[in-house]
């Protein structure tokens, strides 16, 4: 079975040992280190092949938006935050910095390692709570573009855009006066064209133009 290398980056004690602990105890997964800021975390992923880093948000030196930003950019780690911070600030901003997942730390052990094996996988990671702050954020206001507009239709765009606001197909359909399974069809060519697989995905492609 493949070994996925994982780093875990908290500046609470009690939470990198207790996470380091859990890990150990599935065998699919090699814990590389811990650390205690973003900084030691992004230099020792310059160095050494991670597969997925656990992080904190809010720690000391450098935090763990600022960390996914630089992972994203210089190194192949896909970063994971897993914070008990559920500010939509935070969110949006980690998942435009390149963020592959983000969770609460009250999940249980088995959906935490489920979530790196998906994260590894190239999948996005997020759980319901975390969509609930996205959707509630995009109500409040609009969302800037980072999608490439020149590949939709101002219908798929404004379908899009209602989609990350968690209208279900009924609802988009009365809004805008078309028939369900017209949607439908709408939604299924959005996901050809921005080659995603899953409808949960358009909210994050929406926000971030990023397949991943």
């Amino acid at each position: 079975m493949e070994k996925i290398n994982v780093i875990i980056v908290d500046d609470n004690s009690f939470i990198r040992e207790g996470m380091k602990i859990i890990l150990n105890s599935y065998n699919e997964f090699i814990v590389m280190g811990i650390f205690h800021n973003g900084k030691e975390a992004v230099e020792f992923c310059e160095s050494n092949q991670v597969d997925v880093a656990l992080l904190d948000v809010r720690m000391p030196v450098m935090n763990g938006v600022e960390a996914t930003k630089l992972m994203t950019e210089r190194t192949s780690a896909k970063p994971l935050i897993l914070t008990t911070f559920d500010d939509d600030e935070y969110i949006l901003e980690a998942i435009q910095n390149g963020a592959k997942g983000y969770l609460l730390k009250n999940n249980d052990p088995e959906q935490i390692r489920d979530a790196i094996r998906m994260v590894h996988k190239g999948q996005n990671v997020m759980q319901n709570a975390v969509l609930d702050k996205i959707k509630l954020n995009l109500l409040k206001k609009k969302a800037p573009y980072k999608i490439d507009r020149e590949l939709f239709t101002e219908r798929e765009i404004s379908i899009m855009e209602l989609v990350a606001k968690g209208l279900s197909n009924r609802e988009i359909s009365k809004q805008i006066f078309i028939s369900e399974g017209t949607v439908a069809n709408y939604i299924s060519t959005i996901l050809s064209k921005a080659n995603l697989k899953h409808r949960t995905n358009i909210a994050i492609y929406y926000l971030t133009g990023k397949e991943e």
